[in-house]
């Protein structure tokens, strides 16, 4: 990743962090569109856009990031609660069991996959 590229991805998660979800998908784009293969991007984006409730661009994202990294437990997470709040319960806790199977010790994947079954 290019010195300008990290920073504009610090930049956005700088913004994530602070609460600016809206202001971190300016950065995060940028950085996309420079290295559209870069998951940590990608899953940065995908969190932006799930936070301002862009729920189709946030899907996309996290599905990109599993077609670069298919075991990133939190991907599988956050695409499941993407899709949970689509109204699509059947195929989030698909991603839910996933990421539990990825990462055993997480109460936090377990108790997804409870509220749904």
């Amino acid at each position: 990743m290019s010195d300008s590229t990290y920073n504009l991805f610090q930049q956005g998660r700088a913004h994530l962090k602070q609460g600016m979800p809206a202001q971190a998908t300016v950065a995060l784009e940028k950085a996309k569109k420079r290295e559209p293969e870069k998951a940590s991007i990608r899953e940065a984006l995908g969190i932006a856009y799930f936070r301002i409730r862009r729920w189709e661009e946030a899907e996309a994202e996290f599905r990109k990031v599993l077609e670069l990294s298919p075991v990133n437990d939190y991907a599988h997470y956050a695409l499941g609660r993407t899709l949970e709040k689509q109204g699509r319960a059947r195929e989030a806790n698909a991603h839910y069991k996933l990421a539990s199977s990825l990462q055993p010790d997480s109460d936090q994947y377990r108790a997804r996959i409870k509220e749904l079954d």
